[in-house]
């Protein structure tokens, strides 16, 4: 259900629109000042009721201030004297509609209920207009596989945890997964876990009422209800904490939670993505029984330096897209790019090409204006088997993550993404020292 603002002078009219909208399911909040209901715009808002006259200003002021910051809210302006300029002049300035008061419920319900398809149609109009990410690009049987594997996973309603390295693409799978499902005109609602503090990471997702915890000066909706119908993108999925861990295993067991400080329980109808660098069934602390219920079907992204072959038609995509003059690559710096095996993936790729276009001169990029820009630790030339850079850039890697860590094996496993374990049969591998 949208979210209300009701902003009005008068008690006992903000008393009977709360109890009455919220007998309806809505979300209300209220302000009794123009100062108040700025403070509390500083939070979105799907609907604001609001009256014209107030003893500190004109609410046609405030009406103008939401339109120019915030022009996708409904406005319904309120008045015991409207003259017809002033309804007129409200209409002009970007108000849904004025009603006289006393306020006729039920005419307001239905503009309501007109006002909840038109932010639907908006929001719709916005997913329509809205550029998405690069597309998949390559023709290499990796990536073949990894799009019929989308196109097989999409149309299902069956929850997808997507598994590969840091810039590999993940979210982009996560939003062609969403594309190819029959939710694809509904929301897709992007989480990344590990950017949100673990004390606030419950509110981000299952919202919290007005008063929960210091600061919730307002109830407020989780990106659950956000995603509603839609796709809801856990990103980084592994960083969840044990008491978030146990919420959304709730959540996904019986299609309800509670919002942080609520009793009442919330039903959403949401399928879930989830995104992950590392291995959650060795992660420790990780709820097994989490990992089965997100897993339902595992999809891996190949890192770059497995699809070489791609890099050529990745370098012309990034150029085209980045740049309105692209430059072209030589057949010297396309081969050189294509033996560097890009710890940092696509994400890594499309960061050089966008340096190379802006810091080569001419129209063409050659093999010295790669070298020039390539990461000192790696040096001006490159193994020529993979496997060999490959190997060059994991033990630098590690001696660099090693030494920053003061030698501690386990917070430099961490750092990695790797079992302890893992770590020191690499290290054996590569012929490192270990650490401690």
């Amino acid at each position: 259900m949208p979210s209300i603002l009701i902003v009005d002078d008068e008690a006992n009219i903000l008393s009977s629109l709360d109890g009455a909208l919220g007998r309806e399911g809505y979300q209300v909040e209220k302000a009794s000042t123009l100062a108040a209901a700025r403070r509390l715009l500083k939070e979105a808002f799907d609907v604001v009721l609001l009256d014209v006259w107030f003893p500190e200003g004109n609410g046609l002021d405030l009406l103008k201030e939401i339109q120019a910051v915030t022009p996708e809210t409904v406005v319904i302006m309120m008045s015991g004297h409207a003259t017809i300029d002033v309804a007129v002049q409200a209409v002009r300035l970007g108000a849904y509609d004025v009603l006289e008061k006393p306020i006729s419920l039920e005419r307001l319900l239905i503009l309501l209920r007109n006002a909840s398809t038109a932010l639907s149609l908006q929001a719709e109009n916005r997913r329509l207009t809205k550029p998405w990410a690069d597309p998949i690009i390559g023709t290499s049987n990796a990536v073949k596989s990894l799009i019929a594997e989308i196109e097989k996973a999409g149309p299902s309603a069956a929850r997808v945890l997507i598994q590969g390295e840091h810039g590999t693409g993940k979210e982009l799978v996560a939003r062609a997964l969403h594309a190819a499902s029959p939710r694809a005109s509904k929301p897709f609602v992007a989480v990344n876990c590990s950017a949100i503090p673990e004390e606030l990471i419950e509110s981000e997702l299952f919202g919290h009422e007005k008063g929960a915890f210091t600061g919730a000066t307002q109830s407020r909706k989780g990106k659950f209800e956000e995603a509603h119908q839609g796709t809801l993108f856990l990103d980084e999925v592994a960083d969840l904490s044990a008491r978030a861990q146990t919420k959304l295993l709730r959540v996904l067991q019986e299609g309800e939670f509670m919002r942080v400080g609520g009793n009442r329980s919330i039903n959403v109808d949401v399928r879930v993505v989830a995104a992950t660098n590392r291995s959650l069934k060795e992660e420790p602390g990780y709820r097994e029984d989490l990992y089965f219920r997100l897993a339902v079907i595992p999809i891996v992204v190949p890192p770059l330096r497995e699809r070489p072959e791609d890099i050529p038609q990745l370098v012309e995509h990034f150029a085209s897209t980045i740049s309105t003059r692209p430059k072209r690559f030589s057949k010297d710096a396309l081969a050189l790019l294509e033996r560097y095996p890009f710890p940092g993936n696509v994400r890594e790729l499309r960061n050089l090409v966008e340096r190379l276009l802006i810091m080569t001169p001419g129209h063409t990029v050659r093999a010295e204006d790669v070298r020039a820009l390539f990461p000192a630790r790696l040096g001006a030339s490159f193994p020529e088997r993979l496997s060999e850079a490959v190997e060059a850039f994991e033990r630098a890697r590690i001696e660099e993550v090693l030494k920053a860590e003061g030698g501690s094996m386990t917070r430099a496993a961490q750092r990695l993404g790797l079992e302890r374990s893992h770590l020191y049969k690499k290290m054996r591998k590569l012929g490192l020292e270990g650490g401690r």
